[in-house]
């Protein structure tokens, strides 16, 4: 039985042109890295699944290949360094992490060094990082990546060239899960990728994670009826008939049928909210 690799990982960007609705920043990464214009400390922000992580790999790869004839073999890994400050997040390991950095790279031209959930740093950390970001040596480029750009310090902020992720927009994503079910021999109806864009709410990991989930149940053919159905979302048919019922002053059936959707589980405010969107 073949390893099942998920969506998330199997699709996941490796070059500019695969990152979905970050157009504006990718096309200022490629500019910097043409021009020779890129910042030693760059901090990613945004919500989660919106392709910070992705974005600071794909900078990290190209840096070093920028105006180099490289194999396809060759990626520089031994020149980008991750580290999850969210499990590394105490003064030792930063400072072991800058003692690292006085060591010049042995092939290419730059270390990267990405540090995932920056937020999660201790005060000391921080502190500990400021000389090393504000001055860093030349061979080092730092990309930070965060969720919470509330809890870093002004003083980090101040020393970086910020980059705000915005949320994926449900038609990016749409279009993205259209390609995917192309490669996968996948029949999909269109309002079913729709709703999979929607419930994802901006992030596109969230998307393909509910992506693989209606694919175990339903197979290779998504109907609006069996994401709806797994989904546990309300169908629009459900709005249809309340506001056919409420046309036609039917005020008995009308209750009947928002009682009936409660009994499914939805919350009454869920179901009014709805009619707005």
């Amino acid at each position: 039985m073949e390893h099942f690799i998920v969506s998330a990982r199997k699709y996941r960007p490796q070059n500019f042109e695969d990152v979905v609705g970050q157009q504006a920043i990718t096309n200022t990464l490629e500019n910097a890295i043409r021009n020779n214009h890129l910042a030693q400390a760059l901090l990613f922000t945004g919500p989660r699944g919106v392709g910070k992580t992705s974005c600071a790999r794909i900078l990290a790869k190209n840096i070093n290949q920028q105006g180099v004839k490289v194999s396809e073999e060759e990626d520089f890994a031994f020149n980008i360094f991750e580290l999850d400050a969210a499990s590394n997040n105490s003064v030792d390991d930063i400072r072991s992490l800058t003692e690292q950095v006085r060591i010049p790279p042995q092939t290419g031209k730059y270390k990267v060094y990405i540090i995932d959930e920056v937020h999660m740093l201790s005060q000391a950390a921080f502190n500990a990082f400021l000389k090393t970001l504000e001055e860093p040596p030349a061979h080092a480029i730092f990309i930070l990546a965060t969720t919470e750009k509330h809890k870093i310090i002004p003083t980090i902020l101040s020393r970086c060239q910020i980059f705000d992720f915005k949320r994926i927009g449900v038609l990016d994503a749409k279009n993205y899960l259209k390609i995917i079910c192309e490669k996968e021999n996948i029949t999909a109806e269109d309002d079913a990728l729709h709703i999979i864009a929607q419930k994802a709410d901006g992030a596109m990991r969230d998307a393909l994670s509910i992506f693989d989930r209606v694919v175990s149940f339903s197979g290779n053919k998504l109907t609006r009826e069996a994401v709806t159905s797994n989904l546990n979302v309300l169908d629009y048919e459900a709005y249809f008939k309340a506001t056919d019922l409420a046309l036609e002053n039917n005020i008995p059936e009308l209750l009947l049928h928002f009682d009936s959707i409660l009994e499914k589980g939805f919350d009454a405010h869920h179901f009014v909210i709805g009619f707005g969107a």
